[in-house]
């Protein structure tokens, strides 16, 4: 037996072309969505409280009337964490879309439990070294990393598309393993091996190839249309990864060690809700085109605790940027920047934090110099602000240089935003219960 299972996103903003290729001719048994940050859910977080029906991804909406016909034509289960802050209204959403497309019976399960704001208070935070309730008014959000049992039991009860919130990343490709295959909750190998194929995935178009491309250095075909990739999975949790033909990019053993390596700390210890995957032992090895075959991942058992993101509000941001062109620009933005240092002076107590650059010569880099062939910069000034007159001030101050700066400045944008920051914990995973909520979708007849 063979699972087909494809990533049909990698974050919020994610493109969907290539997830509905995925849906109308991958032949897959699961088409996954992993859309959450951790600023995501704390953003999310805020859109609900400002509106109790929202607070889910906002393509949700766009995604499901893009693939659920062909999902539903072909047998493909859907796996989302678009449910964000809010899975159940996601949920909701999901079904009115799908009695619009005519798709009565569609089983539509929204997985909750993850919300531990109201829990929370008492755990000392990773950042702060201060419990979270010392934040008060200020915190936002508390979200815990949950595991498969959610989405495992939604699939038992036949859900069709099942949406969650702040669900592990690799946790939405292991849960449909855990089904179909039926694996015991304490078969480390297997979990191991299926949270391999889940990370690999995670990030959609990184493993075929988009965030490998440096040309010149690592050339990838056809990028414009670059393809999602997909998992030809074992009962024995190894896999083959791969992608649809003739979509652009590549899947190679390069591509495959890349994003294995991505966002992990320990390979022999990456900690999982439920497992501790060991990927220090895993081959890849090249088969065919864009054919890579996985193996060698094990795991151990669990720690029984689990990650929680907390968002919290931490002032404003304010900032403002001006263009500068020619012979001597660079010295023009540096002057320009030290006049609104200058003149931001009499409000500095208000200011945590302050960063002037040029975009082009020490944004990034701070060793940046520029010379005379550089042909334009980019000023931008930004300020971590107590309070919200003070942030909007930053922007004024760069605007204020067309008259009072240096010459030929141009193109003045400014821009004011609250800062949401993350903090972390961890808590018992005894502290988190996960719930199933799901209705069938009805379409009326005339």
């Amino acid at each position: 037996m063979i699972v087909r299972i494809g990533a049909g996103a990698g974050f919020q903003g994610d493109r969907i072309g290539p997830a509905v290729d995925l849906a109308e001719r991958g032949a897959l048994d699961y088409l996954v969505f992993e859309c959450l940050g951790e600023r995501t859910i704390a953003l999310a977080q805020q859109a609900r409280m400002a509106d109790p029906t929202g607070g889910f991804d906002p393509m949700l909406e766009r995604r499901m009337r893009a693939v659920l016909r062909a999902c539903v034509r072909n047998g493909t289960r859907i796996v989302t964490n678009m449910g964000a802050a809010n899975p159940e209204a996601a949920a909701a959403r999901t079904r009115a879309v799908a009695r619009e497309l005519g798709l009565a019976g569609l089983k539509v399960a929204a997985v909750t439990g993850d919300d531990v704001l109201g829990r929370i208070g008492g755990y000392v935070l990773d950042e702060t070294g201060a419990p979270a309730g010392d934040l008060g008014e200020r915190l936002v959000s508390a979200n815990a990393y949950t595991g498969i049992s959610g989405v495992v039991a939604a699939l038992d009860a036949g859900a069709d598309v099942v949406i969650c919130g702040r669900a592990s990343d690799p946790t939405l490709f292991l849960a449909p393993l855990v089904h179909e295959f039926g694996w015991a909750r304490d078969d480390w190998t297997r979990l191991g091996r299926g949270t391999l194929v889940g990370h690999l995935l995670e990030c959609a178009a990184q493993v075929t190839g988009g965030y490998f491309a440096d040309p010149g250095v690592k050339d990838v075909p056809y990028l414009a249309g670059i393809g999602y990739p997909l998992a030809e999975v074992s009962e024995d949790g190894n896999a083959v990864i791969t992608k649809l033909p003739g979509t652009g990019g590549q899947v190679t053993r390069a591509t495959c060690i890349e994003q294995l390596l991505y966002e992990i700390h320990d390979p022999a210890r990456y900690l999982q809700p439920d497992v501790v995957a060991d990927f220090s032992g895993v081959e890849f090895r090249e088969i065919g085109p864009d054919r890579v075959a996985v193996s060698g991942a094990s795991g151990a058992p669990s720690t029984g605790m689990l990650k929680v993101s907390v968002g919290y509000r931490d002032g404003w941001i304010g900032e403002g940027q001006i263009s500068y062109a020619g012979a001597n620009c660079v010295a023009r933005g540096r002057l320009a920047v030290e006049l609104v240092r200058a003149r931001l002076e009499p409000r500095a107590s208000a200011m945590d934090e302050t960063r002037g650059e040029l975009v082009g010569v020490n944004s990034v880099w701070s060793g940046g110099a520029g010379g005379p062939q550089t042909a334009e910069v980019r000023m931008r000034f930004a300020a971590r602000c107590r309070d919200l007159d003070t942030a909007r001030l930053i922007g004024e101050e760069v605007e204020g240089l067309y008259l009072t700066g240096p010459a030929g400045g141009g193109g003045v944008t400014k821009q004011v935003r609250e800062v949401l920051a993350i903090a972390s914990t961890l808590v018992p995973a005894t502290e988190v219960t996960t719930r199933v909520h799901m209705e069938e979708v009805r379409v009326e007849v005339a």
